[in-house]
């Protein structure tokens, strides 16, 4: 592979600094640099939108997201913020509730809100949250991002803040930033693509780690934010003025990614993310306090908990720097995803993005979300497993019986309306057993086209649902009468 040939040549050469690696409480500088192994430093990041908790009134409400995350390796929040008159009011709280949960944070300018020219006011914005304890400092310096930003003057924002920062945005290779500039960078291109922000097609399929090695080439030794996200799918009509319908595929993405991170271990890991409901891509709890931007109609009744799950043995395993997460799984587990129904299924006739609606992005799609055909009709299966197993998946009338090792591995089995379940056997005794809380439909959940995926584990988690004020715009634009948890 391209990518891991590159930064072990890099690390070879010892151009790679060590990282300023995280600590579980009490948080301090000095146990931020504590830690030992090939990974050593290495730090693990989620992107967290700030937009939608802009009705959050006190820290508290921020502080299950933080011990949630923190319990997970999880070593800091990027806050996303973008020039809303809540943003500092927010800030505050966010970095409160932080500093009591032992968490840290930092902020990542969103440039699709605030403009590249002005330098002055990020500096200044870095400038004021510096000294909070809860901010997040690498190499000595305060650690800030952006997603987006080609075109900005980094110069004159580290001049406006008069503090040493770590400026690390997401600015593209080959856009005309200059890279000597930063202290590192953030790549956003979780998802297989087209190269124009669609899903793979006949013209051109562009891989994640084709995007890795774009990055360590650019710059040249720096620290490298490498993106990793279990899912995106979108279905926004004309009922809201940001419509846009597209998936990229992403079916065992969040598996594979995590192997392929271990593989060549960039000093910095961005999960994407937290709580973008709208994309999808959330791995929080969906009754964690937020609003509704039209998202609840494919994201009610479908909990991500189960990619945190997944993801904490592998979180261990990049922190120390190991290649396998095998050592850091201490229970049995099985963690399972899929759509709600079979991608070919016919909702034209109550779907929600039939209308014709603003398409200056070129996003929009009607019907189907753009690059459907690249989405699997499976249902994905990780086992996380301390001895090997016999594990039977049942869809339907259907089974499957496969050997599962101990470890981490991945399995699949077609999808076909009706029960999902699950037994896994260890000779001849049950270990685990259940039903998935969600069955594959042969009707269109509130009417729509809904390429969200249902996750769950068994044993099963906490349940999880969204709160009034996550559903309140649920009913907007539809086509059908009621639109509940399974449609």
């Amino acid at each position: 592979m391209i990518v891991k040939n590159i930064f072990k040549a890099i690390m070879a050469a010892g151009m790679l600094a060590s990282a300023v690696g995280l600590a579980m409480p009490p948080l301090t500088e000095r146990t931020l640099s504590s830690r030992n192994g090939r990974g050593g430093g290495n730090l693990v990041f989620c992107h967290f939108m700030m937009g939608i908790v802009g009705t959050r009134t006190s820290s508290s409400e921020y502080d299950e997201d933080m011990r949630r995350a923190q319990a997970a390796g999880i070593d800091a929040f990027a806050l996303n913020i973008g020039a809303d008159q809540y943003t500092d009011a927010q800030l505050a709280l966010a970095y409160k509730s932080a500093a009591d949960n032992g968490m840290k944070v930092f902020l990542s300018f969103d440039f699709h809100s605030f403009d590249v020219g002005e330098a002055a006011r990020v500096g200044l914005m870095i400038a004021k949250y510096a000294s909070l304890p809860a901010q997040l400092r690498v190499d000595g310096k305060v650690f800030a991002s952006s997603f987006v930003g080609d075109g900005f003057d980094v110069a004159a924002m580290r001049t406006a803040a008069g503090i040493d920062i770590f400026w690390a945005p997401n600015v593209s290779p080959g856009s005309g930033s200059d890279f000597n500039a930063l202290d590192g960078a953030m790549n956003w291109l979780a998802w297989p693509s087209n190269g124009r922000n669609k899903a793979p097609d006949s013209s051109r399929v562009v891989s994640v780690g084709e995007g890795d090695g774009q990055y360590f080439a650019a710059l040249a030794g720096k620290p490298y934010i490498a993106p990793i996200s279990p899912w995106f799918f979108t279905h926004f009509g004309p009922e809201v003025p940001y419509s846009k319908n597209w998936v990229f595929p992403s079916d065992f993405l969040w598996y594979n990614r995590w192997r392929e991170v271990l593989s060549m271990m960039p000093r910095f890991l961005e999960i994407l993310t937290w709580n973008d409901y709208g994309e999808s891509h959330y791995i929080g709890r969906l009754d964690s306090p937020h609003g509704d931007d039209g998202n609840s109609k494919w994201s009610h009744g479908f909990p991500h908990n189960g990619w945190l799950d997944m993801a904490q043995p592998f979180i261990k395993a990049f922190h120390d720097g190991a290649e396998d997460p095998k050592p850091y799984i201490k229970e049995d587990k099985i963690v399972y995803w899929f759509r709600p129904t079979l991608k070919g299924i016919d909702c034209d006739a109550t779907d929600t993005t039939m209308g014709d609606a603003n398409n200056s992005s070129g996003n929009y799609f009607k019907g189907r979300p753009g690059g459907w055909e690249s989405m699997r009709d499976d249902v994905f299966v990780v086992t996380l497993l301390t001895e090997p197993a016999t594990l039977t998946m049942t869809v339907s009338d259907k089974s499957k019986t496969v050997d599962a090792p101990a470890g981490a591995a991945k399995f699949s089995i077609g999808m076909t309306p009706g029960d999902v379940s699950f037994n896994l056997k260890r000779g001849s005794k049950t270990k685990l057993s259940g039903t998935a809380g969600m069955k594959i439909l042969d009707y269109c959940p509130c009417g729509i086209y809904n390429f969200n995926a249902y996750v769950g584990t068994i044993p099963p988690g906490k349940p999880d649902e969204l709160q009034p004020a996550g559903y309140a715009s649920i009913q907007n634009g539809l086509k059908v009468s009621s639109c509940g948890p399974r449609g």
